[in-house]
């Protein structure tokens, strides 16, 4: 059975002190809630890794870089490798998210790549994939989600693919107020976790949890995550606001 995930993902939000706050007002008040078989994971910047780490190193909750360099070392100034991420005990890492997609330029071969560094070096990717808003008019979100699995996941041995949590973005509906219906997250999902046993196994894509990453919100996860295949969510903007994060977790 999958493990149930609830990950945020600040992106390039809060400072230091404002990051801070949040992982300790988010420690003082998990006890209020029924979250005790579900995973949350807190994705912040690269700056802050090490503080935010140290905060919640006796906490349940775990802690995630944004991305991560293909890369052990080099000349790649302003990069963060999986080595360096390691180094301070952080658990998991997000790669190819649709944002480092699109505004980085981030091709499948590197994401590939990263997913394979990740893995050796310890970490869990929590890897990303999804379709814009033509791919889902035109009836191609099946074709690109299938095309970005495959070339980016499938060459990994079942052992490894074993270690990946996926993350399912709708990228339409990130930042942008549209939330897929459950229903359209249940039947992607579910074509995800069909591809992944018809790859690997039935018994490797029942144990995959697979997460809905678009505009979950308190109101809207506990619908979204009765769904069966979907395992839980990568959250953005709701991640900034402790109860909220925690209200999502909660749904469950």
């Amino acid at each position: 059975m999958a493990k149930k995930i609830v990950a945020g993902n600040w992106k390039m939000n809060k400072n230091l002190q404002e990051g801070l706050k949040l992982v300790q007002e988010l420690n003082e008040k998990i006890g209020n809630f029924k979250i005790d078989d579900v995973q949350l994971i807190v994705g912040t910047p690269s700056i802050f890794l090490s503080s935010i780490q140290n905060e919640l190193k006796d906490s349940k909750i775990k802690v995630s870089a944004q991305n991560i360099h293909q890369e052990g070392s080099g000349a790649f100034t302003g990069e963060i490798s999986a080595e360096m991420v390691k180094s301070i005990d952080v658990s998991y890492t997000i790669i190819g998210h649709s944002e480092r997609r699109e505004y980085f330029g981030e091709t499948s071969e590197q994401i590939a790549l990263k997913v394979k560094k990740a893995i050796a070096l310890g970490l869990t990717p929590i890897y990303c994939c999804g379709e814009v808003k033509e791919e889902r008019e035109s009836g191609k979100h099946f074709d690109v989600v299938n095309k970005q699995i495959s070339s980016e996941l499938f060459d990994l041995s079942t052992e490894d693919f074993s270690k990946v949590v996926i993350a399912y973005e709708p990228v339409w509906a990130i930042g942008t107020g549209l939330t897929a219906s459950p229903e359209q997250a249940q039947e992607i999902h579910a074509f995800i976790r069909k591809t992944v046993a018809n790859k690997y196994s039935d018994a490797i894509a029942n144990e995959t949890s697979i997460l809905y990453g678009g505009s979950c919100k308190p109101g809207n996860a506990k619908e979204i995550f009765s769904k069966p295949d979907v395992d839980g969510g990568l959250i953005g903007g709701a991640s900034l606001v402790a109860d909220d994060f925690l209200a999502i977790a909660n749904s469950y």
